[in-house]
């Protein structure tokens, strides 16, 4: 995939974000072959696997101006990145434990002009900041990050203010049934939006 593909799917999208966009790939190359932020495989498929899939949260959610989201476990930046270049006006802060990813989170960022964007290493726990949104991508289980950003959420019970909103993929029955009954829970399937076959059993999760 290319990002001709890519923005096939948001269409809406200005001349400024399909520029840095354009520029992620080869930011990302170059960043590898330094530190290992995704591996080296996976870089063939960088847009569909980490641009597009990041994006699957755009299609379920409209992050609105004014708005404060945490990226837990960010890693080089997913989802992250991708989400604040599609949300200009959206402020977002991507914390990861490893430094040397949030070198590179913050290389990338300055190499596209991202105003929008504060990136730290930090744990969850170091975190006193109350967000709108949280994402994630895959990390734990939906158990571990109910209870590590649970206590961030600006609001919670409410879908339309925001929550926990997290790409996963497989059988989450297990997942769903250890939340238990203090969290809503919603699941959109990313195939749905996006035709590309990595998509399938992959899922935008909203906790709240």
């Amino acid at each position: 995939m290319d990002t001709t593909s890519l923005f096939k799917y948001f269409p809406e999208l200005s001349d400024k974000q399909k520029e840095q966009y354009n520029q992620l790939k080869d930011l990302y190359l170059d960043w590898n072959s330094k530190i290992n932020v995704i591996s080296r495989k996976d870089m063939e498929h960088f847009y569909e696997h980490h641009v597009l899939h990041s994006l699957a949260i755009a299609k379920y959610y409209e992050l609105l101006p004014g708005m404060k989201v945490m990226d837990l476990g960010t890693g080089g930046g997913f989802p992250g990145i991708p989400l604040s270049i599609m949300f200009p006006q959206t402020a977002f802060y991507l914390i990861d434990g490893t430094g040397k990813k949030i070198k590179v989170v913050n290389a990338v960022k300055e190499a596209i002009g991202l105003e929008n964007v504060v990136a730290e290493q930090k744990r969850a726990e170091e975190v006193k900041d109350k967000f709108d949104v949280i994402t994630g991508r895959a990390v734990m289980t939906l158990p571990e990050i109910a209870n590590l950003a649970g206590n961030k959420l600006r609001i919670r019970g409410d879908e339309e203010a925001g929550g926990i909103i997290y790409l996963k993929g497989g059988d989450l029955t297990e997942e769903f049934k250890a939340l238990g009954r203090y969290w809503k829970h919603k699941k959109a399937i990313i195939s749905k939006w996006f035709t590309e076959e990595y998509f399938i059993e992959k899922y935008v999760i909203h906790l709240y």
